[in-house]
């Protein structure tokens, strides 16, 4: 790290998921749903949770985090992963990359001690209901929102200095849909073990912490649902945090998926298609689940429109 950055390339080329002609006109239109859909679905999350008072409660202030967090970390890598499909070299700026690199990781990170945020939030309301109002007070939301997107801000910049300090003096090409740790290191010209080992160290960091609130808050969860001698008890506790598990276990699901398979099945393509999921299909997963799966934002949601037909009415009337 004490040689002085003499990078030679000044651009890269993303080389995407695929370079078969026959996909590139499927493969756009199909992300450029599910972005739309990823951006209509968390946008409207975000507001329903602002508009309607019902919704003023600790586990909707992170769950309207939650909707920010994949709004803003979908739109860094899905646009630009789409561009790939239209034109015959995608290339981004040097800078660019840095600054990709940099929201992709602050958001990620953010989405796994949110989770953890949220599944501590499930474990004091099911778990301690008499004392949730003091416990899970406003400055302690927003201390447990706070503290992740300060933490995952200054992980990402460091990650994000060290690797684009980096020589860079060869090949541009980057083997991936967007700029990513481990793509890029396979192109520097310099010594890249402390940079690895900052990957493996912060990466093992975050994931143990983060599950082990996860796993810990719910295995209080759970314990505190089997002493619940009625059924309809037993299906409240549950309905409380059905979404919230469903949304952890896709998450983490996928993650290990792709850092914990053997290095005999590992490759590249594996890895994109697995951050496709986590990047792409997570983000647009998250608001279906979080609204099909929950009474409170679909009457939320059926307030609005009525609320929206009523106005309409009333201008009619008056035209």
């Amino acid at each position: 790290m004490a040689e002085v950055n003499t990078t030679c390339v000044t651009e890269f080329i993303l080389k995407g998921i695929t370079d078969r002609p026959e996909l590139q006109v499927p493969c756009f239109v199909m992300f450029l749903v599910i972005y739309l859909v990823t951006v209509l679905g968390n946008l409207g999350l975000i507001t329903l949770i602002r508009v309607d008072a019902r919704l003023h409660t600790p586990m909707y202030y992170f769950l309207s985090h939650l909707a920010f967090v994949d709004l803003c970390y979908s739109s860094t890598v899905t646009p630009k992963m789409m561009v790939n499909f239209v034109v015959k070299n995608n290339t981004i700026p040097f800078h660019a990359c840095a600054v990709q690199l940099g929201c992709f990781l602050t958001f990620m990170i953010t989405e796994c001690f949110l989770l953890a945020s949220m599944a501590y939030d499930r474990y004091v309301a099911i778990c301690i209901p008499l004392h949730y109002s003091t416990i899970m007070s406003k400055r302690v939301c927003v201390q447990l929102v706070a503290v992740p997107y300060v933490y995952s801000f200054l992980v990402a910049l460091l990650h994000t200095i060290i690797t684009f300090w980096l020589t860079y003096c060869g090949p541009n090409v980057i083997n991936h849909f967007y700029c990513d740790d481990i793509p890029l290191l396979a192109l520097s010209c310099s010594d890249t073990r402390m940079k690895e080992i900052l990957i493996f160290a912060f990466a093992g960091f975050d994931m143990i912490c983060s599950s082990f609130i996860v796993l810990t808050s719910y295995f209080f969860i759970i314990a505190a649902i089997l002493r619940i001698r009625s059924t309809q008890g037993q299906r409240k506790a549950i309905s409380t945090c059905g979404s919230h598990m469903m949304a952890v276990t896709i998450f983490y699901g996928t993650l290990i998926f792709m850092y914990l398979q053997p290095k005999s099945n590992h490759s590249l393509d594996t890895d994109k298609m697995a951050s496709v999921f986590y990047t792409v299909v997570i983000p647009m997963l998250n608001p279906l689940i979080y609204s099909l799966r929950n009474k409170e934002v679909k009457d939320a949601f059926i307030k609005v429109l009525d609320k929206g037909c009523e106005a309409s009415k009333v201008l009619k009337s008056k035209k």
